[in-house]
């Protein structure tokens, strides 16, 4: 009954045996633009103007010869190209009809010798004419031809390179991914200045034509994974695709579980980091956030800025993360337990503290936890929805109601509202997001559980939840890994970070490709310099 029940809420298209949906999504269409071009100019610009004419950001200018007769089309989308260059091309165009160098032999040699911009290419078809349009690049439509050519100038409105909102650090770069992916690619070439980094490009989307890259380096990453990373991408069969929520939705592992198997990040230096111990990243074109697969628990406590200051504070850090955790996740219920079922295992001094300020309070504590997490939440999502300028005037307001207020009001006890405060602290420590809103959810369920059933309760919620842990895989790796199943090579980057030049092989995922970081013989100056050690006073 419950299989059906998730095959009737979850249903998904059919797929064919290579992968696809045996429903296309509005692919008629791209069969009516299949095509080849027409040799006459007039049949290409009636084309142009049915498909996209009547849109009133495209913009067709036709230019005449000396006898008044059209031989060049110059089509484009305004707002998706930079006007300057646009001009320049204009101007080289009119200047060369005028001298009559442009013939229809020599147009693609003369375009490429003349206009100023690289990323000139030939088009042959239709469909591949309306792409270039919406792509943002400019068409060229020569009389007499067959082909077209498409000049990339890309330009318009875009967000500079700026820091990452959501992952903040100290040390470290500061720069950020942006919502163009070619700004997003050049950042990871900057860092990764290889020839065996590749990128692999599709676009997804029947309306959106969202472009999506997956992102590896040849010879570290397995070619499994990012063979069955491409498999999942094409067989996305879907309209529209706006951020890389939506792809990690179609192709993520253990769909019935809050943990999330696939790591997003706004840094260009962690995605580069995960590359080069041989993750696969995947670049969607319209979002800043890359997704990184596969991933493991440990991935989402782990910090990039825990590689940039010493081991020894990095891994105290990543122990605090760990402890973050626990606490954000089980806190509550405790309380709740040991307060309404297990008052023998608190002290008595605490107890009669607690049973004071609880004296005046009417509601059992599992609602009063329930009652300051709920506020807490939507404060929280009040926070993030409303403007800047007011934005400090919910966190006073928040301040009052979690605080001295509730409690003098008698709806809560001072205690809850430590726990409830203290909880929402260690939840913000999580450096991932998604992981941070696992929590959250869970924390809910374990709470209830704990007001029902007390420490009982909350041991058979637990468990449930390691067991769903351990039996989650990240395309091929078990989610628990190094734990379960336990390597021993992998601890050196775990709960607590060794030196770097400790550090001498990459962790290992699915199977050995290139397993080795750095030289066998690297060793830490401070070790050189003890078996060559000098007397200061010599």
């Amino acid at each position: 009954m419950v299989d059906k029940l998730k095959k009737w809420l979850f249903k998904q298209p059919s797929r064919s045996k290579n992968g696809t949906s045996s429903e296309p999504v509005n692919d008629k269409k791209s069969t009516e633009l299949s095509k080849e071009l027409s040799g006459t100019l007039k049949d290409n610009v009636t084309l142009l103007k049915q498909e996209i004419g009547h849109s009133t950001d495209f913009i067709l200018r036709c230019l005449n010869d000396k006898q008044g007769n059209p031989v060049l089309a110059v089509g484009f989308l305004q707002g998706l190209i930079d006007q300057q260059i646009l001009t320049t091309l204009l101007e080289e165009l009119t200047a060369g009809i005028r001298n009559g160098d442009l013939s229809d032999r020599n147009v693609e040699s003369w375009l490429m010798d003349r206009i100023p911009i690289g990323g000139i290419t030939c088009l042959k078809n239709e469909k591949a004419l309306i792409h270039a349009v919406l792509y943002g690049q400019v068409v060229l439509l020569v009389e007499g031809s067959t082909k077209a050519f498409a000049a990339s100038m890309s330009g318009g409105a875009k967000r500079a390179v700026e820091e990452p909102t959501s992952q903040t650090v100290i040390r470290g770069p500061k720069e950020g991914f942006t919502e163009d992916i070619s700004t997003n690619i050049a950042l990871l070439r900057r860092r990764i200045k290889s020839t065996e980094l590749h990128f692999d490009s599709r676009i997804i989307g029947s309306y959106t034509q969202t472009k999506v890259s997956v992102a590896y380096i040849r010879g570290i990453a397995d070619p499994e994974v990012v063979k069955e990373i491409s498999r999942r991408l094409d067989s996305i069969n879907t309209d529209s695709i706006l951020e890389s929520g939506y792809i990690e939705e179609f192709i993520q592992d253990g769909v019935w579980t809050p943990f999330p198997t696939i790591y997003n990040t706004e840094r260009p230096d962690t995605v580069a980091g995960s590359l080069l111990e041989g993750l696969v990243a995947i670049l969607v074109d319209g979002t800043p956030f890359v997704l990184i697969a596969p991933v493991t628990f440990f991935r989402f406590i782990a910090s990039s800025e825990d590689y940039y200051q010493r081991y020894d504070l990095a891994s105290f850090l990543r122990i605090v993360r760990m402890a973050s955790f626990f606490l954000a996740l089980l806190l509550p219920s405790f309380f709740i337990a040991t307060t309404t079922f297990h008052q023998e295992m608190l002290p008595t001094t605490m107890l009669i503290t607690l049973a004071a300020q609880r004296e005046n309070t009417p509601l059992p504590a599992l609602l009063e936890a329930m009652l300051m997490e709920l506020t807490f939440e939507v404060i929280r999502e009040a926070g993030v929805r409303m403007p800047r300028a007011v934005g400090p005037a919910i966190s006073i307001v928040g301040a009052l109601v979690l605080g001295q207020a509730a409690v003098q009001a008698g709806l809560v006890s001072a205690a809850m509202v430590i726990v409830v405060s203290f909880t929402a602290i260690c939840n913000f420590v999580l450096p991932a997001i998604n992981m941070a809103g696992a929590v959250r959810l869970l924390r809910f369920g374990l709470m209830l559980l704990a007001g029902l059933f007390g420490l009982y309760g909350v041991l058979a919620g637990l468990v449930p939840i390691l067991v769903r842990l351990v039996s989650v895989n990240s395309f091929g790796v078990p989610y628990m890994m190094p734990l379960a199943p336990f390597y021993t090579s992998n601890m050196k980057d775990l709960f607590v970070r060794v030196p770097w030049w400790k550090m001498k092989k990459r962790p290992k995922m699915i199977g050995d490709v290139n397993p080795v970081r750095q030289a066998t013989e690297q060793e830490s100056f401070a070790e050189q310099a003890g078996e060559h050690s000098r007397d200061p006073m010599a």
